[in-house]
């Protein structure tokens, strides 16, 4: 087994510019521990991904993976667990961590189902709880999570691939080269989008499938590094109402390239500065619409991570601008973690 890596607390832009890096160990590391991870117990069953906070959105990302792959999956915050005891019949539990209070409650009453906890490290609660684990290994990151999120998904998306028969990092291995040309090229779009989205009263962030996740995932970000009142939507619940109250006091960030291109460019219409994030290059920019045209990623877990590293672009930005630069969270909960929060764990 991979001896864990060190993770130390960094700020947000060392984070966010160390995503190649922690991308590529961690496919190495998870490629490795999938060669010799027996999960013949999963066999035919029914997935359950179990995460809260960033790891509910990386949940909600590997079930719409594993589903459009043929197998049956759900996602769980943790508080949907407490009771409903038979929701799937085998468990993935996300916890960057490992240490998650609410998720290793709901693992230690499932001991009667087959159970993987994918953390960064393989010595914490969580794993033993457990008892197998997939160190994603990523490393260094910040209070917002970074590298701990897009490793995480990285990580379900190899587990997925393990899951269904396919070969494991036959598409991954162009991923942190991906990355890194995202990162050199998005800077000067981020901004733009950033000097759009300064000083909105709320954000609202639209996607579908694993986008719906890297818009709840952005969301957080949003609240986290920015302090602004933001919230994910799927995309078509967002046709039905939400979107009322979008006007020139409020932004958007859309995800995709369907019905999320029109939404942005309809409530770019109504005076809402907007964002579209999108492989289209169809879609013309406008004195409120900002367009961030980014490479495919191959497939939906890797585009959502390509997607979530253009938005930690532009909450960078964004949080420079704010004058918010590498804040810490001002509301830390005690009742959260198995053990103290220290500034090396998250």
């Amino acid at each position: 087994m991979t001896k864990d890596a060190v993770m130390r607390r960094i700020g947000y832009r060392a984070a966010v510019a160390r995503q190649p890096e922690a991308l590529e160990t961690t496919r190495t590391a998870v490629s490795e521990t999938l060669r010799v991870l027996d999960l013949s117990a999963f066999e035919g069953k029914a997935v359950g991904f179990a995460g809260i906070g960033a790891s509910y959105q990386a949940a909600l990302a590997g079930a719409s993976f594993l589903r459009a792959r043929g197998r049956r999956a759900f996602a769980f915050c943790s508080t949907d667990l407490y009771e409903a005891v038979d929701a799937a019949d085998a468990f993935v539990a996300l916890s960057a961590s490992g240490q998650s209070k609410e998720i290793a409650d709901v693992m230690q009453s499932r001991s009667h189902l087959p159970r993987l906890a994918i953390c960064r490290g393989t010595d914490n609660p969580l794993a033993g709880i457990t008892g197998a684990v997939i160190g994603t290994q990523s490393g260094d990151d910040n209070g917002a999570s970074s590298t701990g999120y897009t490793s995480m998904l990285l990580a379900i998306g190899q587990l997925a691939d393990h899951l269904t028969g396919r070969a494991v990092d036959a598409h991954w291995g162009p991923l942190p080269g991906t990355i890194a040309r995202v990162l050199m090229e998005s800077a000067d779009p981020a901004k733009r989008a950033a000097d759009l989205l300064a000083k909105r009263a709320s954000i609202d962030l639209v996607g579908a499938g694993a986008g719906f996740a890297t818009a709840g995932e952005g969301a957080m970000l949003i609240r986290e590094a920015v302090r602004i009142p933001a919230a994910g939507w799927d995309t078509l619940n967002y046709l039905h109402g939400p979107m009322e109250s979008q006007d020139g006091r409020t932004g958007l960030i859309a995800f995709g390239n369907g019905r999320e291109a029109q939404i942005a460019v309809d409530v770019a219409g109504f005076g809402c500065p907007s964002v579209l994030i999108t492989n289209r290059t169809d879609i013309a920019p406008t004195d409120k619409l900002a367009v961030m045209t980014l490479p495919s990623g191959g497939n939906e877990i890797a585009d959502a991570i390509v997607h979530i590293v253009a938005t930690q672009l532009i909450v960078g930005e964004m949080q420079d601008a704010a004058g918010l630069t590498d804040i810490t969270f001002r509301y830390r909960q005690t009742d959260t973690k198995l053990k103290p929060w220290s500034p090396t764990e998250v």
